[in-house]
Order: structure tokens, then C-alpha cells, then sequence
């Protein structure tokens, strides 16, 4: 079995990912070219209102911008309920066997103008574009430099820098046949190219979710199930959600997930 990256999973799921039979017409975790994702804002509400979603909820990693600029006055009429969110890489400093050594909130249904949370998210944004700079020196120093195509680079205001971008730079730079492969075999936690994340830890990020209004959910946690303390501390500090369907779950993950299993 083997572990994949995309999903920040603690564990191998040996079975194919559960595919709904209709399609589904809610989607509570998506990103955007304002983060990880490949797509702008816009583009992506219109591709998803036009595959039959309805209501989704734009969750690019520690930024809004995405969700101001859809949501702006005098910007188009969406074709779709919008919901304003956000994902926090948070830091899980201390808590064994983790993935990445990182716990993913979502803070689903967050408010926009809320000045504290925007500026804790610009502390996360800084954060990431330190580690960015130091990716690439990194990766300069193994022989493998991203430099030109990381000066190229065009980014939108409020945009949040990370490793996927990275490593479609890696791809253009011709030292990756793929994305996944620049992530796994240079990028990823112990590999040549790897430098630790900084930024708010778990506590914190539900803290700052719930001081802006929104909802902590944890995110494409494949280990749930299995880890119900480490869970039920966190519903301690405040998270009110557990990601059930992610896209790579297995149904053995997913029936975990559902299963009414933080019961004492």
C-alpha cells in the first residue's frame, strides 16, 4: 500500500475512492489560482455552477482574496450560493504521527471584512512566501533551480504561495515529469527539497475561525477514525466539523468518518 500526498493521509487506503453515484451538488472545500488551485475565482464557481453544483464554498489556503473579488460590488451575479471560507495549513507541533506534521481547518462560512482574521491570514501569507524563497534556494543548491520560472511567476493580490506551485515550477523547469512526482520525491517531509512550515497551530487556527464567525472543519483527515482523542481534543478547542468525503477516500475511510464514533 502506499501513502498519498495530496491528502495529507496518515494512513494507506488499500480500496477505491468512494465516487458518488449522482453528481453532487454541494462542495465545501475547493481552491482557486489565489492559492494552490489552477483556476481563477470566477472561472471556477462557473465550472462548477455548470457541472450542477450549488452552493460551494471557496477555501483557498490562508487567503479571501478570491472570495472579495467574487463577491465585490458591482462583480457579476454568481451562479451559485457562495460560501466564504478558508483552509489553515496549521502546525501541529508535538502530536505524533502526523502527516506533514500538519493539521488542515477549514473555516467554512467566515467573515470577509473581519480586520483580525485578515490580518492573522496575512501572517500565515508571509509565512508561506518565506518558506517559498527558501524552497527554491534549497532546490537551487541540490542542482535544480526554479528561479526564472519562480521571477515569472504572476500572482493576483492576497494570493497565498505553496509547495504545489512549486512544483508545476519544477515541471516547467523540466526536473519533474509531474506535479505529483516534484511533490512526493523532492518536496514532500523528508525529501531533498523540504523546508518545515511555520505559522498558527491547530488551537489557534479554530480560535481565529470561531473569532471570525466560521466553523472549524477538519480537513481530509484519512486518520480520523482511528485517532478519536486527538479528535476530541480538538472539539475541545472548538472544531465543530470532520471532512467526511474527500475525493481519495476509500469506503472504509469514509464509513469511519461517518460512524458516530467521538461517543464516550
Amino acid at each position: 500500500m502506499t501513502y498519498r500526498f495530496k491528502d495529507r493521509a496518515t494512513r494507506a487506503m488499500s480500496g477505491p475512492p468512494v465516487v458518488p453515484e449522482h453528481p453532487s451538488r454541494v462542495d465545501l472545500h475547493t481552491h482557486s489560482r489565489r492559492s494552490d488551485g489552477v483556476l481563477e475565482p470566477r472561472v471556477l464557481i462557473d465550472a462548477a455552477a455548470e457541472a450542477g453544483v450549488r452552493v460551494l464554498a471557496l477555501a483557498d489556503h490562508d487567503t479571501l482574496a478570491g472570495v472579495r473579488e467574487l463577491s465585490a460590488p458591482g462583480a457579476p451575479r454568481l451562479p451559485l450560493d457562495l460560501v466564504p471560507a478558508v483552509e489553515i495549513n496549521s502546525v501541529a507541533s508535538g502530536i505524533d504521527r502526523l502527516w506533514e506534521g500538519e493539521l488542515h481547518i477549514l473555516g467554512l462560512g467566515v467573515d470577509p471584512e473581519n480586520d483580525a482574521f485578515e490580518a492573522t491570514l496575512g501572517r500565515q501569507r508571509q509565512s508561506r512566501a518565506v518558506r517559498f524563497g527558501l524552497i527554491v534556494a534549497r532546490l537551487r543548491e541540490l542542482d535544480l533551480p526554479v528561479d526564472r520560472q519562480a521571477e515569472a511567476l504572476q500572482t493576483a493580490p492576497g494570493s497565498s504561495l505553496g509547495r504545489p506551485q512549486i512544483a508545476r515550477l519544477l515541471v516547467q523547469a523540466g526536473h519533474a515529469p509531474s506535479v505529483d512526482a516534484a511533490m512526493q520525491e523532492l518536496l514532500a517531509r523528508g525529501k531533498p527539497g523540504y523546508v518545515p512550515r511555520q505559522g498558527l497551530g491547530p488551537r489557534d487556527a479554530i480560535a481565529a475561525i470561531r473569532a471570525a464567525g466560521g466553523l472549524p472543519a477538519l480537513a481530509h483527515f484519512a486518520d480520523g477514525p482511528a485517532r478519536r482523542a486527538l479528535v476530541a481534543e480538538l472539539a475541545g478547542f472548538g472544531l465543530g466539523g470532520l471532512e467526511v468525503h474527500y475525493r481519495h477516500f476509500d469506503a472504509g475511510t469514509v464509513g469511519g468518518h461517518g460512524r458516530r464514533w467521538l461517543r464516550t
